[in-house]
């Protein structure tokens, strides 16, 4: 007999912001609790989710995703009227929203999403501090990863 897979997609990463990887430095990363409404947790599961333009914003010392775009499924929403973008409860200490309202009250910092992700049966956010790259450091940034390619190619032709 044949055993059940596991679901690939209940396991391990839903979705990544690499804009924000390209756009900020990151300064400290967070992990996160997301407070979400059956329909969006099925279509988690099914993976259809996207936080390009997502962002952190502080509102009576609560912590809010704002902008993550969560389709609705055809069979899951039917009863449902679903707003793909509401903004979402993230679920973190009090001390950690202080420290985080503190830095993000500083002229040059603020809070975006790096990913959601499952964690056992939970679908946590993973948010960081940011600070906003500049031009130069994009450019400096992304030579970087070509020349580490480059070696890589080099390397893997001596080698074979």
């Amino acid at each position: 007999m044949n055993k059940p897979k596991k679901s690939t997609s209940s396991s391990g990463t839903i979705a990544l912001n690499k804009k924000a990887r390209h756009d900020y430095h990151i300064i400290d990363k967070y992990e996160a609790g997301v407070a979400l409404a059956g329909w969006e947790v099925k279509s988690l599961r099914a993976g259809k989710c996207q936080l390009v333009d997502a962002y952190v914003v502080f509102k009576n010392e609560e912590a809010w995703l704002i902008s993550a775009h969560i389709s609705p499924l055809q069979t899951a929403s039917t009863h449902v009227i679903a707003d793909p973008v509401r903004p979402r409860k993230l679920l973190l200490h009090r001390k950690e929203i202080g420290k985080l309202m503190g830095k993000v009250a500083q002229t040059s910092f603020s809070c975006v999403p790096l990913a959601i992700y499952w964690k056992g049966n939970k679908i946590k956010c993973e948010i960081a501090l940011v600070q906003g790259k500049k031009e130069y450091d994009k450019r400096a940034t992304e030579k970087d990863r070509d020349w580490s390619r480059q070696k890589q190619r080099v390397v893997r032709e001596h080698a074979g």
